[in-house]
């Protein structure tokens, strides 16, 4: 008898009908771009760092501070740094403000998140930064699609007076793009 139901049920979902109340997927739109909403960059970053290397990185949340994310997108990177410990990265220091509507059980505000990468990713970071003495920094937060993803960059902090050209090239741009207008 279930020899029969399994002929069945295959004729079925093969002919595209719907069985249990559940119809075939759908494929995934070939070309479909993910829509990508930035909810922090960290200037700050930019200007203390010579980024060398940059990669992408998914961030593993709780539920509020998904949900703190959509609502207002209150996080500051500004102090965040990546720190590889026993082969998993974690961004620390970065703030993620606790959901307005939550209930009494919140996350910790400044709490670690481990950044989802793959194993080489990891390990060509940790190396980095142990033989080179570089410092791996977030430089955005962002949501792409659903997903909540951080791009994290192999830095080389700047000495002051490399600061201090990079303060008088943005000065000379901005007084260029003036004189365009």
């Amino acid at each position: 008898m279930s020899r029969a139901r399994d002929v069945v049920t295959s004729q079925a979902m093969s002919s595209g009908a719907r069985t249990e109340g559940r119809g075939p997927r759908k494929p995934a739109a070939k070309g479909a771009e993910r829509v990508e909403r930035t909810l922090a960059t960290n200037r700050e970053a930019r200007f203390r760092f010579e980024l060398v290397e940059h990669w992408e990185a998914g961030l593993v949340l709780t539920g509020s501070e998904v949900k703190s994310l959509r609502a207002k997108g209150a996080v500051n990177l500004s102090d965040a740094f990546v720190r590889v410990k026993n082969h998993e990265a974690w961004l620390v220091n970065c703030h993620v403000a606790p959901y307005s509507h939550g209930t009494s059980a919140q996350h910790d505000p400044m709490r670690p998140r481990k950044l989802l990468l793959h194993a080489a990713q990891v390990e060509r970071i940790e190396r980095a930064v142990q033989q080179r003495g570089l410092t791996v920094v977030p430089t955005r937060l962002y949501f792409s699609g659903p997903h909540v993803k951080v791009q994290i960059a192999l830095g080389r902090g700047r000495k002051l007076h490399d600061k201090r050209e990079a303060i008088k090239k943005r000065e000379l741009d901005r007084a260029s793009r003036r004189e365009e207008r």
